[in-house]
């Protein structure tokens, strides 16, 4: 019998609801951070801003996070393997966020958006998380 490949390993589909909460934590922050620059009104009629501000940070997340294990089997244990693990995630899946924002994306990656999107991104993806397992 062959043994699972390196990111098999790292994925169990008993983790899909993180997963799905994962990025909709990212996209909530996103979009709270979006609103306290610019109106509803701005937002609304320009959907593509939206998407560019979205965009590289899923990316990274969706490169980062299985390869650091945030989905797997540990993952969907308990608060305290789950909680560390989105938070190991987000820090170079939002590093890639800030390059791809830096160079491909508009919007750039000031020191102060860097440290606050470090912050806020590991608070809003560990309260998910842990939020989660108490619920459950």
């Amino acid at each position: 019998m062959d043994a699972p490949s390196f990111l098999a390993s790292r994925l169990d589909r008993a983790a899909a609801p993180l997963a799905v909460g994962d990025v909709l934590a990212l996209l909530v922050l996103l979009t709270v951070g979006s609103l306290s620059h610019h109106t509803t009104d701005f937002l609304l009629s320009n959907p593509l801003y939206l998407l560019e501000v979205f965009a590289p940070f899923v990316i990274g997340w969706v490169l980062v996070a299985p390869l650091v294990g945030a989905y797997s089997a540990g993952a969907v244990e308990t608060a305290k393997s789950s909680v560390p693990l989105v938070i190991r995630s987000w820090i170079p899946a939002a590093a890639i966020g800030f390059v791809l924002r830096a160079f491909v994306f508009t919007g750039g990656a000031a020191p102060t958006f860097v440290a606050i999107m470090l912050v806020l991104g590991a608070v809003v993806l560990g309260g998910w998380r842990a939020l989660y397992f108490k619920l459950r």
